[in-house]
């Protein structure tokens, strides 16, 4: 299995699976294809990122996140039995996010020019073809304003509104993610939408 995984998971021949669905992709990494594996990557990469990139804060500890997810994903695919892919998927993404939080608990939060640069895949509102200079500096801009602000929510707080808010999940998926009910989930983001909107009141932008 190792030398398996030590394969580049995101080549261009993964796509001789792309006319194929994911159920099939998934009996077939089940039988040790990796090439089946590497599709299910291909269509799950950019939103696995994103979520890991919204809840660390951090271009590296996001792909070193994802990457360490989609290899827990290939080593544990035989314990999915069915559902939501994605769902468990995202799982093992916020498993290994969290798991990152804690052990870098006192590190301090990235710098503006951090987020600048590191500033991938954001989900947020993005500037349309239309809008012209001055609006889409404004939107880049708040889109770094929000992620500061949530990078200083406590992590299960962070977890639901990025899952929530960003990826767009339900209360029920984002309860069978976080293991949590439903109740907890709601309280846990009404919480964090509320931090946000006082932190985001006294911001030189806001929403």
């Amino acid at each position: 299995m190792e030398q398996a995984l030590s394969q580049p998971f995101f080549t261009e021949s993964c796509l001789i699976h792309s006319q194929t669905n994911e159920e099939w992709l998934i009996r077939a990494t089940r039988a040790g294809d990796l090439e089946a594996f590497n599709s299910l990557v291909l269509s799950h990469q950019d939103r696995a990122y994103n979520l890991a990139y919204r809840i660390l804060g951090d271009q590296a500890a996001a792909e070193d996140a994802t990457q360490e997810a989609f290899i827990l994903a290939y080593q544990h695919i035989r314990s999915f039995r069915a559902g939501s892919f994605y769902a468990w998927l995202y799982r093992i993404v916020t498993n290994v996010c969290y798991d990152a939080l804690r052990y870098h608990r006192r590190r301090p939060a990235l710098s503006l020019t951090d987020l600048e640069a590191n500033d991938r895949d954001a989900e947020f509102d993005l500037p349309s073809h239309d809008d012209g200079p001055e609006s889409i500096v404004q939107q880049h801009e708040l889109t770094i304003l929000l992620q500061q602000h949530i990078a200083t929510l406590p992590i299960d707080q962070r977890l639901v509104l990025v899952l929530s808010d960003v990826q767009g999940l339900s209360d029920k998926e984002i309860a069978g993610i976080t293991r949590s009910n439903i109740g907890t989930v709601k309280s846990r983001l009404s919480r964090a939408r509320a931090k946000m909107r006082r932190s985001l009141s006294d911001a030189p932008l806001a929403l």
